[in-house]
């Protein structure tokens, strides 16, 4: 059994609005206290507004602003602006955000704001749909998962945001899972050692959306790293790679057999998705072997 070292101060406070079991909630209960209580949060409408509640009555014990689903880039820059006038450039500014509003609707704000390299966290809480307005699919909707909008399957692949926020230069892009708990955070306290835009998405199953038991979320969250649909990884200044999660241990359909959002998939369609995941996989283990192999070069 390995120990893990977690701040425990509850930064996340009981009562608040999650499902039963929900892994947003886990996830930022540790994120919070990682990131301790000088933050300010913005957070735009998504599960997480809904777990956080309005404001004086948040069950957040820090600053929350709630901002129109499209802004929270351009909030959180503001926020930051804000704090850097009067003086306090070590509060640290948050923005806790659902997939739609970051790889849809709040896109075009994050890149701009990528593009400036303002210095907020950025944290995506991926659960890979519209989940709390009837589980319709986004762009981060995995290929043939069925949801609200794609009774059949989803048709196009997951839009790969780790690759496209790494091409606007960043010091820092990651993707993290509470099932892999120490890595989580000590991604958030990396990420909260840098200036600069930081982009960390976080693997949150949706019970509901995704058609798993209230006590399996945290095992989806491993099978997604363990199958490599969900690798854990790295990105430094747009251009070196780090894989976190060195090896694949188990095939997709162990993965997909934990959902209902893939029963009754086609025998076919598992060995497309299974090749497209080994294919992803292939690239990460390259770029990161050329970033280890430059490393000792440069050593």
């Amino acid at each position: 059994m390995i120990k893990i070292d977690v701040p425990q101060e509850a930064m996340l406070c009981s009562g608040h609005a999650a499902c039963p079991g929900c892994i947003a909630a886990l996830s930022v209960r540790h994120i919070l206290a990682t990131m301790g209580p000088d933050t300010m949060a913005v957070i735009p409408p998504s599960c997480m507004a809904i777990i956080a509640g309005p404001q004086p009555m948040s069950s957040l014990k820090i600053p929350v602003y709630q901002p129109t689903l499209e802004s929270s880039a351009a909030a959180a820059s503001g926020l930051r602006r804000a704090l850097d006038a009067q003086g306090k450039r070590d509060t640290q500014v948050l923005v806790l955000a659902g997939d739609g509003g970051t790889y849809d609707i709040g896109f075009q704000c994050l890149s701009s704001a990528a593009e400036r390299n303002e210095d907020f966290l950025y944290i995506c809480l991926d659960n890979e749909g519209y989940m709390n307005t009837g589980a319709q699919k986004s762009s981060s909707t995995p290929h043939f998962a069925r949801t609200g909008s794609t009774p059949a399957g989803k048709t196009t692949r997951k839009k790969n945001l780790a690759e496209i926020m790494a091409a606007h230069g960043v010091p820092y892009v990651a993707t993290a899972s509470a099932s892999h708990l120490k890595d989580l955070i000590a991604k958030v306290e990396k990420a909260k050692s840098i200036r600069g835009t930081r982009i960390l998405t976080v693997l949150i199953p949706c019970l509901d959306g995704w058609g798993v038991p209230d006590d399996m979320g945290l095992t989806a969250a491993r099978y997604a790293v363990e199958s490599g649909a969900f690798p854990l990884f790295e990105i430094e200044d747009g251009t070196r790679y780090t894989l976190n999660v060195a090896q694949k241990t188990r095939p997709v359909s162990d993965y997909l057999a934990l959902q209902r959002r893939y029963r009754g998939m086609a025998a076919q369609d598992v060995a497309t998705l299974q090749g497209e995941i080994d294919a992803a996989w292939a690239k990460l283990v390259a770029r990161s072997n050329e970033g280890r192999h430059e490393a000792i070069a440069v050593g």
